[in-house]
């Protein structure tokens, strides 16, 4: 069977039978040590498949160059550009990052926080989960002296760096289209009101609908988890009402997805018979028939901006950090499933 035991630096020195500090300093490539040590240390070291520890050195340094990364899920288009954005701006200044997914789970990000401060990270870039309301973890972050960057969702509690859309501006966006296109009785189905990016979406349609004096009803309006299957429920609860809407704007693609199926499937029409609207620009929202209208978030902007503003902090004398929001504007993508003026 063979040996798993991690090879270590005392390991080395006993074969070259030399001190462990000047195995390490000839790995470090120590000016102190003759060339002759130097290439005998690395000789054994890739015999053996030494690994260093990172952590270990990270503790002494006092810098990783590691940056964690906490997103929602990462089988969303927009947080996989966004990390893949980060990712390239932060190579380039020698960091690399540590991915966690929380799934929603205010659970897995607390679990995901602590690993992440374990291993050193000297920064943490973050979109927050649905379930979390609780910042005590977020402000931990705070408290070791370390960068914390939010996008996307995020609390202004918080008092740390944001970058996102504007969510607000946003709905108002959709409900005007939807109101050009001709539809009278708008429903949303948005996410939790708890999550600010959500609330703020929900107050941008609440105030566009006023704003044009249609219905809000309650019934119109519902939340959830925005998942697919979700939006199929959520679509299936609409068609249920007696006066039901000619129009939905949903915010999130996923979501969206699912009340297309479910549309389709009873044969209602979109965008004539109900128009529909998502949120995210996902690639699928192009290919669906008849594609989705949705909301451009600028994945790449957000993760570049995320990734400058980390560094910004690590090239200043101290972390000082407050609220401060980078807010870009969001492009409505118009497609056939809410262009009714398209059919005539």
């Amino acid at each position: 069977m063979a040996n798993k035991k991690k090879t270590t630096l005392k390991d080395i020195a006993n074969i070259l039978k030399i001190s462990t500090a000047a195995v390490s300093k000839a790995l470090q490539d120590d000016s102190r040590i003759s060339a002759k040590t130097k290439d005998a240390v690395k000789k054994v070291a890739k015999e053996l498949n030494y690994q260093p520890n990172h952590l270990a050195s990270a503790l002494r340094k006092g810098k990783s160059n590691l940056v964690g990364v906490i997103v929602p899920r990462t089988n969303s288009n927009f947080f996989s550009s966004v990390v893949q954005s980060m990712e390239e701006v932060l190579n380039k200044d020698g960091y690399n990052i540590i991915i966690t997914q929380s799934n929603e789970s205010y659970k897995k990000e607390c679990d995901s926080i602590d690993s992440l401060l374990f291993t050193q990270v000297d920064g943490i870039i973050a979109s927050m989960a649905n379930e979390t309301v609780d910042l005590d973890y977020y402000e931990k972050i705070k408290s070791r002296g370390i960068p914390l960057i939010l996008f996307d969702r995020g609390e202004n509690d918080l008092n740390v760096d944001y970058i996102g859309i504007d969510d607000y501006a946003s709905s108002h966006m959709i409900v005007e289209h939807l109101v050009e296109q001709g539809c009278e009785r708008i429903a949303h189905i948005g996410g939790y009101q708890r999550t600010r990016i959500f609330n703020n979406r929900i107050r941008g349609y609440k105030d566009a609908i006023k704003k044009h004096g249609l219905p809000l009803d309650a019934e119109l309006l519902l939340e959830g988890s925005l998942t697919q299957e979700d939006g199929r429920l959520k679509m299936e609860q609409l068609l249920t009402l007696e006066n039901r809407p000619d129009a939905v704007y949903i915010a999130g693609d996923y979501a969206a997805l699912g009340a297309l199926q479910v549309l389709k499937e009873h044969k209602i029409d979109v965008p004539k018979g109900i128009a529909l609207v998502g949120f995210g620009n996902e690639p699928f929202t192009a290919m669906v028939s008849p594609p989705i209208s949705s909301v451009e978030q600028h994945s790449t902007q957000i993760g570049k901006l995320a990734a400058q503003t980390f560094l910004e902090h690590m090239k200043a004398s101290e972390v000082k950090q407050t609220l401060n929001k980078k807010i870009l504007g969001a492009e409505l993508i118009v497609r056939d499933s809410s262009n009714k003026k398209s059919l005539f």
